[in-house]
């Protein structure tokens, strides 16, 4: 989540030097850092049944999954995104140690708070990456998942998920019934 600002204008490189000495993590976004805040027990749960579950699906895989503190450059330049889920299956990741620049599926936890930048700003940040075949939002608050995926004309299609369907994402060939990520979630009545 995106709390505040650091009017502090400075440099990718500059940032990433600076942000390594941190106690917490900053998104960086033309010259501006952002102070991440941490986000609810449900997003963290959400966040980490996906991706115990994608770590499972991919072990033995040249595929890599990451959790919420691999940051993601959109470009060498940024901006500089910390996803709360993220795979990539490029070699040039294998040896970055920085960030990511080579995802090929980025998930998002929704809070009310962000929606709206997640699906509009940040998306069309991430549409940026050339090798970024899936986006997935994940809603905290009530059971659903909106996956847009790169079709072969270079659109993107959006594919809605709701209780009781099986999610079907194509870029790490992963089938699983959508309650695997709400698992442990209890919902107010």
């Amino acid at each position: 989540m995106v709390a505040s600002s650091d009017r502090n204008y400075m440099s990718p490189q500059e940032y990433l030097e600076w942000e390594e000495r941190q106690e917490i993590k900053y998104e960086y976004i033309d010259g501006e850092v952002f102070a991440m805040t941490g986000g609810t027990l449900p997003h963290t749960t959400i966040a980490l049944n996906l991706a115990s579950a994608l770590k499972i699906h991919l072990r033995g895989s040249e595929y890599l999954p990451f959790m919420a503190d691999a940051k993601v450059g959109v470009s060498e330049k940024g901006p500089f995104h910390y996803p709360d889920v993220v795979v990539s299956c490029d070699e040039r990741d294998k040896q970055a140690i920085e960030f990511l620049q080579y995802p090929c599926l980025i998930v998002e936890v929704l809070s009310p708070s962000t929606e709206a930048y997640d699906r509009g700003t940040k998306f069309t940040r991430y549409r940026r990456i050339q090798t970024l075949q899936e986006y997935v939002l994940i809603d905290a608050e009530k059971i659903g998942l909106d996956c847009f995926r790169l079709n072969d004309r270079g659109l993107w299609e959006l594919h809605p998920y709701e209780e009781g369907d099986e999610v079907h994402l194509t870029s790490v060939d992963f089938h699983f019934p959508i309650s695997l990520v709400y698992e442990n979630i209890q919902f107010p009545i």
